[in-house]
This record gives C-alpha cells, structure tokens and sequence, in this order.
C-alpha cells in the first residue's frame, strides 16, 4: 500500500495556505476560504499522482489533526448563506387588490363566532361479566340456601 499524502491547512488571515506532501515531493497553494482551499488540495493531489492510476489515500490536517480539519470543513460548508432574495415590490394592481380588501374588512360589521363544544357522550356502565360454563364459578354452592325450599324443622 503506497503511503499516504498529506494536505496541511494554515490559516493565513482571511486566507488558507494548503501544503501538499507525498511521493517525495511538496506543493503549495493559496485560496480564499476553507472550502476552496478544499478544492485546491484536491488540484494539488492530482498534480502529484496525475501519473499514478487507481486510488489513493489522502488526509487533510488543521493543526496536525485530522478531525479538527473535518469539524471545520463542515461548519464552513453548513454555515454557507444562500444569496438574499430581491425584495419583492407590489405591483399596482396587487396594491389596489391589498387596499380593496383592507376597506371590506373595515366596513363588515365586526362578526364574533363562538366555539360550541360538543357535549361529551357518557359511557354506559360496563356490563358485569357472566362466569363461564363448566368453571368454578358457574357451579352452584351445595350450601347456599334454596330460597324455594322451605326449613324442614324450625324448632317450634
């Protein structure tokens, strides 16, 4: 496996200075803002192994460390702003149209609607289970008292 090629980040004010090693040599370049110091080093790599097919493997570095480098990469390419939209100026047929509408409100007699509520539904009592055929309790206690039969003997 061939070494791998290192790109160095320095920040140079506004600036970046990018610093390409490997396969012996060295180059440097300039670019405005990270992400197009990025792109440099990537026309800097090419440059140093334009004559080697294949893949190769390249770290990029902000102060020695691979994952400060990644962290400021991405804020810089999150952190990009969208160009500002014109300010969009009414047209006078759309600004009659505004004034029109403003003067109909202003002239409708003031309407209050008041939300009625539903009135919520009771619940039905929740029916009392009946025992199951051939369970304990579905059988009748031999104790229990018929009420039809009358006592045999009361004593008296």
């Amino acid at each position: 496996m061939a070494d791998p090629i290192e790109v160095h980040y320095t920040p140079d004010g506004d600036d970046w200075t990018v610093t390409v090693k490997g396969r012996g040599q060295t180059l440097t370049g300039n670019a405005p803002g990270l992400i197009a110091a990025r792109d440099r080093a990537d026309q800097l790599v090419e440059k140093l192994t334009s004559d080697e097919p294949g893949h190769r493997t390249v770290v990029h570095l902000l102060g020695g460390d691979a994952v400060e480098f990644t962290t400021a990469y991405l804020t810089a390419r999150l952190a990009k702003t969208q160009p500002d939209k014109p300010a969009e100026v009414p047209t006078p047929a759309e600004r009659t149209a505004e004034k029109a509408t403003e003067r109909a409100a202003q002239q409708a007699p003031q309407q209050t609607v008041e939300k009625a509520e539903a009135p919520k539904p009771e619940k039905a009592p929740k029916p009392t289970p009946t025992p199951r055929a051939g369970s304990a309790a579905a059988q009748p206690d031999p104790k229990a008292a018929d009420p039809q039969e009358a006592p045999a003997n009361s004593g008296t």
